[in-house]
């Protein structure tokens, strides 16, 4: 009875503690960073569309945007298909949820910004 109790104590995913660093925690902070510089940049290159001197940054500031967008979303995606518990595990669940729609916003502002662009 003893060595079952053990074997399924080994099975089961164990929660991280609130200070560790995980992996999945590393993950899903990457990704929302990257979504967050995505929306920034996005925003920026749909508000400002040429740049300060009239150079033209607002399709380079797309395209980043779009980039960055995608990137946070496929790192939200693999961070949550990797996750080994639920929520409030300290997977870094919760952060993979957020990166992949705060990604999906950035993607929407870069994509938006590059058909606006008027030197395309």
């Amino acid at each position: 009875m003893r060595t079952s109790v053990v074997l399924r104590a080994a099975v089961e995913p164990t929660a991280a503690d609130v200070y560790d660093m995980s992996a999945g925690r590393l993950g899903a902070v990457a990704a929302g960073v990257l979504a967050l510089i995505g929306v920034v940049v996005g925003g920026l290159a749909l508000a400002r569309p040429t740049g300060r001197f009239g150079t033209g940054t607002g399709r380079r500031g797309a395209a980043t945007a779009l980039t960055a967008g995608l990137l946070a979303m496929v790192l939200g995606a693999l961070v949550a298909a990797t996750a080994d518990g639920g929520l409030g595990t300290g997977n870094g669940l919760g952060g993979a949820f957020v990166a992949l729609i705060v990604g999906l916003i950035a993607t929407a502002l870069g994509g938006l910004a590059l058909t606006r662009d008027p030197e395309v």
